[in-house]
């Protein structure tokens, strides 16, 4: 079907995509006319280049849908996925090891489709120090063989300092970059991979952002791929810059104007020139 032949590759290293793939407003406006809902992530995977999977934060899958998404795209495409909220909203992260193997052991069935593993932390919960790093001990560096790749997303403004990027960077674990006034808003670079949740599109413009914007976050995304700090974003630890060097980019366009999100996905895309 000539509908599903085209696929974007990832431009430097530099993925760009959306949350999720099952939304009705997209069978207005993204998703051809008939389209029936069993091919859409077949489809939305030849228009995007990655896929932050929100689902699994409210529970985890079963191997063989992990096995099965991953069967429907094509080479080169990745998911990025939350990983259950039941982790990191227990009140011993020390001893949730068993809990953390199990839901990687599961995920891991994407294979080579599986790109960062997102832990999220709300911004009612209050963290400890010693537990959080206690935490970040129990996350492994590769599951099945296959090297896994960890971002942070403290949602706590009083957890968010220099402190805890510091934890980051040791780990070489990325924290969320969050283009919003609703959660911690800062660009340091903590490690060889950047993760940027884009959530400010708008109804009123067909591509979710005007031009000139698009065209500044697709140059902010090769700076950061080329191994630079782009000006005029927010940092905690202006002292301490990454130093230089290649580095993957993954692009989220997050709620926000959601039913605009994938026409701002493929309109960067497309200035990236995949």
């Amino acid at each position: 079907m000539e509908l599903f032949d085209s696929s974007p590759r990832p431009v430097d290293g530099i993925r760009v995509g959306i949350g999720g793939w099952t939304f009705a407003p997209w069978r207005d406006n993204f998703y051809p006319k008939g389209l029936v809902q069993r091919r859409e992530l077949e489809f939305a995977s030849r228009r995007l280049t990655a896929i932050e999977v929100n689902g699994t934060y409210y529970g985890a899958q079963k191997p063989a849908t992990y096995a099965k998404w991953a069967s429907e795209t094509p080479e080169g495409f990745v998911f990025s996925a939350k990983a259950p909220m039941r982790i990191m909203q227990s009140r011993t992260l020390a001893k949730t090891g068993p809990q953390i193997d199990d839901f990687l052991g599961g995920i891991a069935s994407l294979g080579d489709r599986l790109g960062p593993i997102v832990w999220q932390f709300d911004a009612n919960q209050r963290l400890q120090r010693d537990s959080f790093a206690a935490f970040l001990e129990l996350l492994p560096k590769q599951v099945d063989g296959h090297a896994l790749r960890h971002v942070l997303d403290v949602r706590d403004p009083e957890f968010v300092n220099a402190d805890y990027l510091a934890m980051a960077r040791a780990h070489g674990m990325a924290t969320v970059f969050t283009d919003s006034s609703d959660y911690p808003s800062f660009a340091d670079v903590t490690a060889d991979f950047v993760y940027a949740r884009l959530m400010r599109s708008r109804s009123g413009e067909a591509t979710g952002y005007p031009g000139a914007e698009l065209d500044t976050w697709t140059a902010r995304a090769r700076e950061w791929a080329q191994g630079g700090q782009p000006s005029g974003l927010p940092v905690l630890d202006a002292g301490n810059v990454a130093p230089k060097q290649k580095r993957d980019v993954y692009v989220f366009f997050i709620s926000a104007a959601k039913e605009r999100n994938p026409a701002a996905a493929m309109a960067m895309i497309e200035r990236l020139g995949a």
